[in-house]
């Protein structure tokens, strides 16, 4: 591209013929996951803790370091049981910087999420805004780890012992990745992993459980098989999270992939920070290299003011040319029904996340993305924010 009338906008020819998405899965070796699924029927053990969920439980667990990392069958599903096994209830702290699926956990079981701010630094839940947030009703907290990066687990542990809550993290993003000398995973009373088909190691879908607390294991155990402890005995109000032998199965050959997947991912990351250095009004969010990083999120902050575009303004610029890059989190929780109308106050009491909400955009990479595609999109950022009211009069 050498001129702005390069762009869709413009030339209404986008750049990429096919659609390239953030999120799009990384995919195992063909051969050895058809292999792996060819012994499951040849079983006839489809569900109900096979071989496969078993192994598969065990390498996450001696991979984390932590005694019980329980497969669940989907991650929403893995923080619902988490939440109900801690026996929290009235209202629980969370940050409205984060996916829905926490809140909606929560509200489901009759908790309320009561919405904390971020941190401007990391956008991870702020421990100094916690305090102000506690009530007679509060009986837990929920950290989330962004993006691979891990909240400030040790303030929150802190808070929480003091005040005898109940800890749990949303670590979706944060597999394989580490805080200090621990594994994301061993925090608080029991951390949830997502392996949806987005994220770093998938199982087409699924998530886990992971804790050093036996007792707390126990009752995770019991209640993703609907309270059954034996045969026809039912000892707990339990539901069905059970992971099945085919997700299983990809989760394994997930596993054997890791390291080749995280070389890609950081490679991508590097070729970002290289081809985006100096470009005014953009930040790409920095990973810690001193601690493990799965870098499967590219998260760049577009500055409206320097950028001379709005986030939204450069994702349409993107959109055009098949760049599906995506915001997150937009909106906010507090700003999805049903909490935009129980709590229409809220963001008055969020500064940081209402800012952060319209500033962030993360951009493709992993495993189906190309150096040759990355080049491309930076390409094609550099070119809408070097003629910036030109690209506005084509956005009309």
């Amino acid at each position: 591209m050498k001129s702005v009338s390069d762009l869709a906008i413009f030339s209404k020819k986008p750049a990429f013929d096919e659609k390239l998405h953030v999120g799009r899965p990384n995919i195992p070796d063909e051969t050895a996951f058809l292999e792996m699924v060819k012994g499951v029927p040849e079983r006839r053990w489809l569900t109900n803790n096979g071989p496969l969920v078993n192994q598969f439980e065990e390498e996450i667990a001696r991979f984390l370091g932590v005694k019980h990392a329980i497969p669940i069958c989907n991650g929403t599903v893995a923080l619902e049981i988490a939440i109900r096994a801690l026996k929290m209830e009235g209202e629980v702290i969370v940050p409205s910087f984060t996916f829905v699926a926490i809140a909606h956990s929560l509200k489901w079981q009759g908790i309320e999420p009561v919405f904390c701010d971020i941190k401007s630094d990391d956008f991870t839940i702020d421990p100094a805004k916690i305090e102000e947030l506690i009530t007679e009703r509060t009986t837990g907290i929920v950290g989330v780890h962004l993006w691979g990066r891990a909240c400030d687990a040790e303030a929150l542990e802190v808070i929480a012992k003091e005040r005898g809550l109940k800890l749990l993290f949303d670590a979706a993003h944060s597999f394989a990745c580490s805080h200090g000398a621990k594994m994301v995973g061993s925090f608080g009373a029991a951390e949830v992993l997502s392996f949806h088909a987005t994220k770093f190691i998938n199982t087409l879908e699924g998530g886990a459980i992971t804790t050093n607390d036996d007792e707390l294991a126990k009752r995770i155990r019991l209640i993703k098989n609907f309270g059954f402890s034996g045969m026809d005995n039912v000892i707990y109000l339990g539901t069905n999270g059970k992971m099945n032998e085919i997700s299983a199965a990809m989760g394994l050959c997930m596993l054997a992939e890791m390291e080749r997947l995280i070389e890609i991912n950081r490679s991508h990351y590097h070729l970002y920070l290289s081809e985006l250095d100096g470009v005014g009004g953009l930040i790409v969010r920095p990973y810690e290299e001193n601690n493990n990083n799965n870098y499967q999120y590219v998260v760049v902050m577009v500055d409206e003011e320097e950028a001379g575009l709005s986030r939204d303004q450069l994702l349409k610029v993107l959109h055009g040319e098949n760049i599906i890059a995506r915001r997150y989190f937009y909106p906010s929780c507090h700003n999805m029904e049903p909490y935009r109308t129980l709590c229409p106050e809220a963001g008055k009491n969020l500064p940081e996340t209402e800012l952060a909400s319209n500033m962030v955009i993360c951009l493709p990479t992993g495993s189906a993305v190309s150096a040759d595609d990355i080049k491309k999109v930076c390409e094609i950022i550099r070119l809408a924010l070097s003629e910036p009211e030109r690209v506005k009069e084509g956005l009309g």
